[in-house]
């Protein structure tokens, strides 16, 4: 006897992620398929070997999973398993004995389904999920390497990371290219500096006055709100003593 399986894939991808322990979801659909493969053997695509353990509670189909690294929350988590594949039986009596000498050589069985495509050169239907297809994956960024400070002393002096001092970005005198103007060119240039000089004096000075004027138009502005505020007072004084004259003379 002969068993048929069927190469299956399954894949999923990390709810949770711990420090050698995951929670998976994606790769099953229930409780009771997560107990039907618990034990099974589960590989990253990064190459790290795990373990299917336990099912969780929530999401539906989701697992504790062990693995022999830490993984990232970006790893594809797959399980390769075989699946059996029940095949019908067909029973089909072949009589061809029985019948006289000159009928058993004429006498020819069923053709089967391939010898059918064979002559009419049909071929086979084909499920198009079940075709290989080229897969394009994001090239993957890893984390620079970072050596504890209590691990790099003990490390060599070849395996220990270099320190260069990072070189400042702004030019130095000496780096600069020297400037050889004429004589007319250096009264030009004296010339623009004096303009801008004179011009951030006359900026500067506006400003002052700007400034100067808005406080006395503050005070202004404040003394009206005082005398608004007093005659509003004394309005609100005349008012109440006239209620409380009318209330004596009842």
């Amino acid at each position: 006897s002969v068993a048929i399986v069927k190469k299956l894939k399954l894949i999923g991808t990390p709810l949770k992620v711990f420090k050698n322990t995951a929670f998976i979801k994606g790769m099953f659909n229930s409780i009771t398929e997560v107990a039907a493969a618990e034990g099974a053997s589960i590989r990253t695509v990064s190459g790290i070997r795990g373990q299917i353990k336990r099912p969780i509670k929530s999401p539906e189909g989701a697992f504790r999973a062990t693995f022999e690294d830490k993984i990232l929350l970006s790893d594809i988590v797959f399980l390769r398993a075989w699946y059996p594949v029940d095949i019908p039986q067909f029973y089909n009596p072949v009589t061809s004995l029985l019948l006289p000498h000159q009928q058993k050589t004429e006498w020819q069985g069923m053709k089967t389904v391939g010898q059918l495509r064979a002559e009419r050169s049909i071929k086979p239907p084909q499920n198009p999920n079940s075709l290989y297809h080229p897969i394009e994956r994001e090239p993957k960024r890893f984390n620079p390497l970072i050596i504890p400070r209590s691990l790099q002393k003990a490390l060599p002096y070849k395996n220990k990371p270099k320190y260069t001092p990072k070189t400042s970005k702004k030019s130095s005198i000496l780096s600069r290219p020297v400037s050889t103007m004429s004589k007319k060119e250096k009264k030009l240039v004296t010339l623009m500096q004096q303009i801008r000089t004179i011009e951030k004096d006359r900026q500067y000075k506006k400003k002052i006055e700007k400034e100067a004027q808005r406080k006395i138009y503050m005070k202004k502005k404040e003394a009206e709100e005082n005398k608004r505020h007093r005659k509003i007072q004394e309005r609100r004084q005349e008012y109440y003593r006239k209620i409380a004259r009318a209330g004596r003379g009842k």
